[in-house]
């Protein structure tokens, strides 16, 4: 079984910078892709930020060129680095993640996990 925690969210100034972590607990053989979203009241929840099992990374028009998504592999943790904020970047943002258990290979299992979500405010 796997969990995650997020942390990282807060309120922020325009312009600011905030890095948003993902941290995956149990027998984590491989994290394997990564999926970024938020989410505001009333609307559909968005995908911001994605890394492949390939490590290729695409991004939100909305987002490109201000966030970054990345994963420490050591740590089995997932980030997301949101630099040049604005305030239409005010949402929960959730990580999505696809990770592979186990200690040995006859004994992987595949998950998709979600972590609970976590605060960003944008406001001066």
């Amino acid at each position: 079984q796997v969990r995650l925690v997020e942390s990282g969210g807060g309120l922020v100034q325009p312009g600011g910078s905030l890095r948003l972590s993902c941290a995956a607990s149990g027998i984590i053989a491989s994290i394997d892709a990564v999926d970024w979203y938020r989410q505001t009241p009333g609307k559909q929840r968005e995908l911001v930020a994605r890394m492949d099992s390939e490590d290729t990374t695409t991004y939100a028009n909305s987002v490109k060129g201000r966030f970054t998504v990345s994963v420490d592999h050591a740590k089995d943790t997932v980030y997301l680095q949101m630099n040049s904020l604005k305030s239409e970047d005010t949402a929960v943002y959730y990580c999505n993640v696809r990770v592979t258990t186990g200690w040995v290979p006859t004994e992987y299992h595949e998950y998709d996990a979600w972590g609970q979500g976590t605060q960003v405010t944008v406001s001066s």
